[in-house]
């Protein structure tokens, strides 16, 4: 061995020592630079927490999540926040009404495992209970005006649900959408007590010679298909179930979203088609805290933002029926009524802010361009009453809406430059000019 060499397990020991070292160097260094990438320095025993699966679709609906809207807070001087409903798998807020009214109906009896839920719907209500009823073994037929979107049907017919499109009239008349859909579950159901008569005489001969009956005794062809285990009508609008999926639901999480993690909330603001997201989480704010005001945006054409500031439903000029006949018509879907709705009756409100097809639609590209926010026509609208509502409390103030849908079941008409060109309701604002905003 040469005079002055260290011998190997001494190298060994040398080299170790110095990785050792440098090791903990570099941890310290690591842990209190804040760097967002983790070290070797953790150690390989601690496991991340395994989130629980959610079990199925109906399971995975709700516990949306909450965003602040950066340029609608920064341009107010409010926090502007969004709940985002487009997120359901459904696509749509509606989604939690659809859960509720298909579980109370198979818990009071009043639809059967493999019966027909039927509806009337503008889209999103019949988009729900199509994709939620064969979650409970049950099937869908949806009676839509035929001045909505055709994606919707399209929609519709894609997730098996059987579609009506109708011509658009008053709900006082016979064949306004929701009043068939309604005597089609009494059809289905008067189907149902026949196939038990004749169940017990023979199967297939009879069953072939079935003929359908109208709700006015005049025999003719049944237009719904072979529902054999009855019918239910859903009545969103009517069924206070839609009012308990969001007072038992979206209204608790936005309280846990905002004050509940330390936050705070000052006001509520939504526009109402059946009134059970408006009726459902102003109530259940309000008895949490009496001092979160709640607010109505309102469409032209609807009769609801009379009835919150003046006490009288409609003008005469605002009759339902006439779509994008007149100046007091929409294009939006979905929202706006000239009745008054058992789920609208239950909401607590302190006010009502008139919002325009030109607002809704400049709202949703101002979105879509600073945000990355590509919105339907309710949601556009319910933004539009969040900056009205800022404007009213002044800077400061924690504010939120819902982002009802996403912009991909309104291409046809809503976003589509063609329609709005033709309609005078080209987007013309660079920024938010068109609510007063420089």
């Amino acid at each position: 061995m040469a005079a002055g060499a260290l011998p190997t397990a001494a190298i060994v020991a040398a080299v170790s020592l110095s990785t050792v070292v440098f090791s903990y160097y570099l941890c310290s260094y690591w842990s209190t630079s804040g760097a967002r990438y983790s070290t070797p320095c953790v150690s390989k025993k601690k496991k991340k927490k395994k989130q629980r699966g959610r079990s199925g679709l109906v399971d995975a609906i709700g516990n949306t999540p909450l965003i602040r809207i950066n340029s609608l807070s920064d341009a107010t001087g409010c926090e502007i926040l969004g709940k985002c409903e487009f997120l359901n798998p459904g696509g749509s807020v509606k989604d939690r009404v659809a859960v509720k009214i298909i579980q109370e109906a198979l818990e009071s009896g009043k639809l059967t495992l493999g019966g027909v839920v039927t509806e009337g719907s503008a889209g999103s209500t019949a988009i729900s209970l199509a994709t939620v009823a064969p979650a409970f073994g049950c099937k869908c037929h949806v009676v839509i005006p035929d001045d909505a979107a055709i994606e919707k049907s399209q929609i519709l017919e894609a997730l098996g649900a059987t579609v009506e499109r109708v011509r658009p009239v008053s709900i006082t008349h016979r064949d306004h959408y929701v009043n068939i859909a309604r005597r089609r579950a009494v059809e289905a159901n008067e189907l149902a007590s026949k196939l038990r008569k004749l169940a017990k005489i023979e199967d297939e001969i009879l069953l072939n010679r079935i003929e359908g009956y109208g709700s006015d005794g005049q025999k003719q062809d049944s237009v719904l298909p072979y529902y054999g285990n009855g019918g239910f009508f859903a009545d969103q609008f009517e069924n206070l179930a839609n009012f308990r999926a969001h007072y038992d639901g979206t209204g608790p999480e936005i309280w846990e979203q905002t004050c509940g993690g330390g936050g705070s909330l000052d006001a509520f603001v939504a526009a109402a088609g059946t009134g059970g997201t408006l009726a459902g989480v102003s109530r259940f704010l309000q008895e949490k805290n009496p001092d979160i005001k709640c607010f109505l945006i309102d469409p032209p054409g609807s009769g609801l933002y009379n009835k919150v500031t003046r006490g009288v439903m409609y003008t005469k000029e605002e009759a339902e029926g006439k779509r994008l006949k007149n100046p007091f018509d929409t294009i939006t879907e979905g929202i706006g009524i000239n009745r008054l709705t058992q789920n609208f009756l239950m909401a607590k409100l302190d006010g009502a802010f008139r919002g325009t097809d030109e607002e809704a639609v400049e709202m949703s590209r101002f979105l879509l361009k600073n945000d990355g926010l590509f919105v339907g026509s309710s949601s556009a609208m319910n933004c539009v009453g969040a900056v009205r509502v800022a404007q009213s409390l002044g800077p400061g103030h924690t504010i939120v809406t819902i982002l009802c849908d996403s912009g991909m079941r309104h291409l046809s008409k809503f976003c589509n430059a063609q329609y709005l060109s033709e309609h005078g309701l080209t987007p013309t604002s660079a920024g938010l000019e068109f609510l007063g905003i420089n």
